[in-house]
């Protein structure tokens, strides 16, 4: 296996301690004589990772390729992030050497662990090429992933020569990319301290809700799917504020706009106020990708005596740098104005500063203003959200009559928070979980 993994160019800067590098490793010592016993605890360590990464990933049937087109999925080169933009140019000198690479993968594909197994007695290799995975909940790994990973290895094992390998690979990056943008839909921030660097985990299992889930709020839905349409397709189109009374449908729209416009490049990144700080570092870290980035701000508000809206005006418009092209800014708030407001700043008094208080007003008030879509989600009436327990209701299988559902729904509502699709969702999985 050494000798395979000399040969890569593009794909060649794996860590030493990657499974790859150190499967490498035991083989060179197995063929010099190394003591096996510490051979065959260190295979089994390597067997165990693989399993590890199989279990979180969902992968089945044969883990060694699921496993080697994971790595050729999240390997970030200049190759590969060349054909995530414009895909694998015909007769360009680097896939000379890309398909040196494919070639060392291609073998790697069908590597025969034969001597490895029967030098250590085990048969470690021949299990993970014949594997039955236990069926697990969606919940316990990353479906989207899983599916994705074991599509292209089984279209890798069927390759019958490195030219069929290239385009499966080059392919691949061309619909989805490349790394953990090409794989997943949504992601988290993650700032270390003391570090001025991000970094980005992926958000698994992100509900998996479509628009037509949302019963009801069809201007709205529109007004979101009109701008999100622009955006994917290059088109002018502007931030948006999504405002209004708790629990009708705001962050779940978003969420859905991401499920809906995924297969056309559309991610997300949730960042919560206090990592606004790092908000140029996440711009600048995803500017240049082959993707449309909505950067996802849930329940944004902020106290009076908070200054974090100074620095979100300035990333949004107005600062040095121009915000790039895919990147929007979609927020949710249960405040129209985000900023909440005092009597006292509707006062033209002149303050200690020198300053009038309508100043300071303007000044808070001017942040909603750079959200070009301002989509208002007021609470359901009382015909609605009746309308909408119903047919809740029936999506889970409830068979109750209509009028008993309005009559079960009103009393729902007046001991849990009030009229509000959120209400409606617990009311109706109250009554399917009653059903037997």
């Amino acid at each position: 296996m050494n000798h395979i993994l000399s040969r890569l160019i593009m794909y060649g800067d794996m860590p030493e301690e990657s499974i790859l590098m150190q499967l490498a490793d035991i083989c060179g010592e197995l063929e010099r004589g190394s003591d096996w016993v510490r051979l065959k605890t260190r295979v089994y360590k390597q067997v165990k990772r693989i399993l590890v990464v199989a279990t979180d990933y969902g992968f089945d049937e044969n883990l060694w390729q699921n496993y080697l087109t994971f790595v050729l999925m999240m390997d970030e080169n200049p190759f590969s992030l060349t054909c995530e933009k414009i895909g694998a140019a015909d007769g360009a000198s680097v896939n000379h050497f890309a398909k040196n690479d494919f070639q060392a993968f291609f073998e790697l594909f069908h590597y025969d662990f034969t001597y490895l197994e029967q030098m250590l007695k085990i048969d470690c290799f021949t299990q993970l090429s014949n594997y039955h995975a236990i069926r697990k909940p969606e919940l316990m790994y990353n479906r989207n992933v899983s599916e994705k990973v074991q599509a292209l290895s089984r279209r890798l094992a069927a390759a019958e020569n490195v030219e069929q390998f290239f385009e499966g690979v080059t392919g691949f990056y061309r619909d989805y990319g490349v790394g953990m943008f090409g794989l997943n839909k949504a992601f988290r921030l993650h700032c270390p301290e003391n570090s001025t660097q991000v970094e980005f985990k992926a958000i698994n299992n992100m509900d998996r809700v479509v628009l037509d889930d949302l019963i009801g709020y069809e201007i709205q839905k529109k007004k979101l799917i009109d701008n999100t349409e622009a955006f994917v397709e290059g088109r002018k189109c502007n931030n948006v504020l999504l405002f209004g009374d708790s629990g009708t449908g705001k962050s779940t729209s978003i969420k859905a706009i991401v499920n809906e416009f995924y297969d056309r490049g559309l991610r997300m990144i949730e960042i919560y106020k206090h990592q606004f700080g790092s908000l140029s570092n996440v711009i600048a870290q995803v500017k240049n990708r082959n993707y449309k980035f909505i950067i996802y701000m849930d329940d944004l508000s902020f106290e009076d005596f908070e200054i974090e809206y100074k620095f979100l005006k300035a990333v949004i418009e107005g600062g040095v740098e121009t915000k790039p092209e895919n990147i929007l800014i979609y927020a949710t708030s249960n405040r129209r104005h985000l900023i909440k407001e005092n009597w006292s700043d509707r006062s033209d008094v002149v303050v200690q500063n020198g300053m009038h208080q309508s100043d300071t007003m303007e000044e808070k008030l001017s942040l909603v203003h750079r959200f070009g879509v301002t989509i208002n989600y007021s609470k359901p009436s009382q015909k609605e959200y009746f309308n909408i327990a119903i047919q809740l209701a029936r999506r889970l299988g409830v068979t109750m009559p209509d009028d008993e559902i309005r009559a079960e729904a009103n009393k729902w509502e007046l001991s849990h928070g009030g009229i509000s699709g959120r209400t409606a969702q617990q009311f109706a999985n109250y009554l399917a979980g009653q059903q037997v």
